[in-house]
């Protein structure tokens, strides 16, 4: 029985292309917010859910950051990272000269900032909920509308291809990760993320917590914050380290800072990704 994974949807957009990446076998089963694909998870409905949860460009995915640390009981399984490559697409028969209005996800309108300045200046840009939904919305329209979107989108809606590589950075790549009931066992090359918080603000407080990473040697990939949602001027620290959370000396660690933080969540440990290299020459 091939794996369920439910992803936010619709079909096309590029967390359905990290489904295909993670596993083309799967299921696959879209849904229209972070948090229902992760409550399909829940429910039994799928076993595991993959969502975004970082940009080169943009940062990070506070949905995805809003479910870890308040609402979800699911752990980080495994992450992956993919090159986001967005088209100009349209309806049959549209010249670029026709178009007045582009659809597209507020990421990707960002993310095509310089092209749709110079190409497309006087065209309205109308933010939708996926990259999808846009090739959907901008065939309603006729040929005086365009949609950015992945490829994969363009061919499953029937649209045509404009333009490609239309990114102002060639470096743009989404982080997404897939959330399970469980995290993976120890591989010896993992990274585990996590966040904590204190109850009182109080000077040198984030310095001794992350000096217990420091002191044991333990690398930190990514550090964070986000506002706790109860009090102004309080927030959330989030954390991603080099080592799994059963390794003797991160586990040392976490130890160590859960005595001196009010809140504190492991997210999960997983295999760290690692981009496939390209050839020189």
């Amino acid at each position: 029985m091939s794996r369920r994974l439910a992803f936010l949807g619709p079909a096309g957009t590029h967390t359905e292309q990290a489904c295909l990446s993670y596993d083309p076998e799967a299921t696959r089963i879209p849904f229209v917010s972070i948090p229902q694909a992760a409550a399909a998870v829940d429910s039994g409905v799928a076993d595991e859910c993959v969502v975004p949860i970082e940009n080169s460009l943009e940062g990070s995915v506070n949905p995805t950051l809003d479910l870890l640390i308040h609402e979800s009981k699911l752990s980080m399984r495994h992450e992956l990272v993919l090159p986001i490559k967005n088209c100009l697409v349209a309806g049959s028969g549209t010249e670029i000269e026709d178009i007045t209005v582009v659809y597209s996800h507020p990421q990707a309108l960002a993310q095509c900032h310089s092209f749709l300045e110079d190409r497309l200046p006087n065209a309205e840009q109308v933010a939708l909920m996926s990259t999808s939904a846009a090739v959907e919305e901008m065939q309603k329209r006729g040929r005086e509308a365009a949609a950015i979107s992945a490829e994969r989108a363009s061919s499953l809606y029937g649209a045509v291809i404009l333009a490609q590589g239309i990114d102002d950075n060639p470096n743009n790549m989404t982080r997404f990760v897939v959330l399970a009931p469980s995290d993976h066992p120890p591989t010896g090359a993992d990274k585990t993320s996590l966040c904590f918080s204190f109850d009182e603000d109080a000077p040198g407080a984030l310095h001794s917590a992350l000096g217990e990473f420091a002191t044991r040697g333990i690398n930190l990939t990514k550090i964070e914050s986000r506002p706790d949602k109860q009090k102004l001027g309080r927030y959330i620290f989030l954390v991603d380290l080099e080592g799994h959370r059963q390794d003797a000396i991160v586990q040392e660690a976490l130890s160590q800072i859960k005595s001196q933080v009010s809140v504190f969540k492991i997210f999960g440990s997983y295999p760290q990704y690692s981009l496939p290299q390209t050839r020189s020459g």
